[in-house]
């Protein structure tokens, strides 16, 4: 950002990421490094959600990054949650121009999750910015159901695991 002060960033959620979001924030503050002319596009979003749900990566962006730094709210672009189901299609298709308008993404944060391993310590589970295992390579921002083991990852967060059937995602 002080190379490239309106990068666009692809941002992410959970534990993997919260470190990198205090030392930015810590930047700001002391060094003044400036996010005025940044855009950020999250990856991803629990479906349903309401944005003011404790558990929302609304929520979450807002407490660990952006209530504490001076971007612009019309900067910052997260999948919407609380859509009926009949707009999400046409939601996934304009986020994705809206990522081409902004120029493309310069860095994406990623998030590493839910990792399990077989006997022979061959990895045979977990996600990659909620890219679960059998992912298509070339999709691209769409409502896909979580994996089991993710969901049950996930769980711990919600009072119901039924809350954790779908993630909106964007690669």
């Amino acid at each position: 950002m002080k190379k490239k002060p309106n990068s666009v960033l692809g941002l992410a959620t959970g534990s993997t990421p919260i470190n990198m979001y205090r030392e930015l924030v810590r930047m700001h503050k002391e060094e003044n490094l400036d996010f005025s002319q940044v855009i950020t596009f999250n990856l991803d979003e629990y479906y349903p959600m309401i944005k003011e749900h404790p558990q929302s990566y609304h929520y979450f962006m807002k407490d660990c990054l952006f209530d504490h730094i001076n971007i612009k709210p019309e900067n910052i672009h997260i999948p919407d949650g609380e859509l009926k189901e009949k707009e999400i299609e046409n939601f996934c298709t304009e986020y994705e121009q809206l990522i081409q308008k902004a120029g493309g993404i310069d860095i994406q944060v990623l998030g590493i999750g839910g990792g399990f391993f077989d006997a022979d310590r061959n990895l045979i589970g977990g996600h990659i910015g909620f890219n679960e295992a059998g992912s298509d390579f070339n999709s691209r921002t769409r409502k896909i159901k979580l994996a089991e083991k993710s969901r049950i990852d996930n769980a711990k967060f919600f009072k119901f695991i039924e809350e954790t059937a779908y993630f909106g995602c964007i690669k």
